[in-house]
């Protein structure tokens, strides 16, 4: 029987393959060929659109999916061959309205899992005290659930997530619905979980918050692995290709605009209105500068979508965004 490995990594996936069948048609390879290794203690983004792969990686982990080849590992333990031990080891968010007691209230509903998890129900009812008051919760205990607002629903989540003492930690969408008071408040929660030593996988379309949370990141298309990066590398990305969006923007100042240096190009995106893409940090403010000059004032900036970021990352080859 294999040991959970202690100098193991939290996280290791070799050449991970699953396929999805389909009805009259060849089978639908949702990760192919897929490998990643994440360190105790370590915070790993996996960034990538709707489709890439993201959830079905996160589901084999937790044993809901078995693989179709390749192998994955939680602490040296092999998620098929010893599910049972690798279970409790994991915590597991995955949002929305699953796993959630509408009628039962928040410490009723921690108070279940603690129970699912075998703890007694003097210590269940310790535990789901203590989470509640880290996920800012502990004022609402004991009010039923379909009260919450969508953001209190995704706290509840975490807690939960947290019931039976995880060494990994996957999180899938966590902070969406979140106001920004809460998201902040949840980066905080997972430096604390870093800190504790657990590693984290957190799946996200959030470009800003793996930059701010994680210590790697994944990019996942078409279910491959397409680069492990820094996320001081989205910093860059999203400094450099910063958008600025305005509207009454005359044809003679949008020429102006499109020869301003660091301008990549100028899409007009309705009457009078345009999209400017910057490919170099600082170039959006001369444009920002001259269409105020000019007396524009519906003018704002965003940053690159991840579609965009993935295009200026790896070039044109073949990213499919997938329904």
């Amino acid at each position: 029987m294999s040991h959970i490995g202690i100098d193991a990594p939290a996280v290791e996936v070799r050449a991970l393959v699953r396929d999805f069948r389909t009805r009259g048609g060849p089978p639908r390879r949702a990760l192919d060929a897929f490998d990643l290794t994440v360190a105790p203690g370590e915070v790993h983004g996996l960034l990538g659109p709707n489709g890439a792969g993201k959830t079905t990686l996160c589901k084999i982990l937790s044993t809901i999916l078995l693989p179709t080849s390749g192998s994955a590992a939680v602490h040296g333990l092999d998620v098929v061959a010893d599910a049972k031990r690798v279970r409790p080891l994991l915590g597991i968010v995955f949002g929305g309205e699953r796993g959630l007691y509408a009628r039962m209230t928040a410490a009723q509903n921690l108070r279940f899992w603690a129970a699912l998890y075998g703890l007694g129900r003097r210590e269940g009812r310790r535990r789901a005290a203590e989470l509640l008051d880290r996920v800012g919760l502990a004022p609402r205990a004991d009010e039923p659930v379909e009260t919450f607002s969508r953001g209190m629903k995704q706290r509840l989540h975490l807690a939960r997530g947290l019931v039976g003492d995880p060494r990994v930690l996957l999180l899938d969408e966590p902070t969406v619905g979140m106001d920004p008071v809460s998201a902040h408040e949840f980066r905080d929660l997972v430096e604390s979980l870093r800190a504790e030593g657990r590693a984290v996988l957190l799946t996200t379309h959030d470009m800003a918050e793996a930059e701010a949370l994680c210590d790697r990141v994944s990019f996942i298309d078409g279910g491959r692995l397409l680069r492990c990066e820094d996320p001081r590398v989205l910093g860059e990305l999203l400094s450099r290709h910063e958008r600025v969006r305005a509207a009454g923007v005359p044809a003679a100042l949008a020429e102006r605009i499109a020869a301003l240096p660091g301008v990549e190009r100028v899409r007009e995106t309705g009457p009078g209105a345009v999209l400017v893409e910057t490919d170099r940090g600082g170039a959006a403010l001369p444009v920002l500068r001259t269409l105020v000059e000019a007396g524009v004032t519906d003018v704002s900036t965003a940053p690159p979508t991840l579609e965009e970021v993935y295009l200026h990352l790896i070039g044109e080859r073949g990213m499919a965004v997938r329904p």
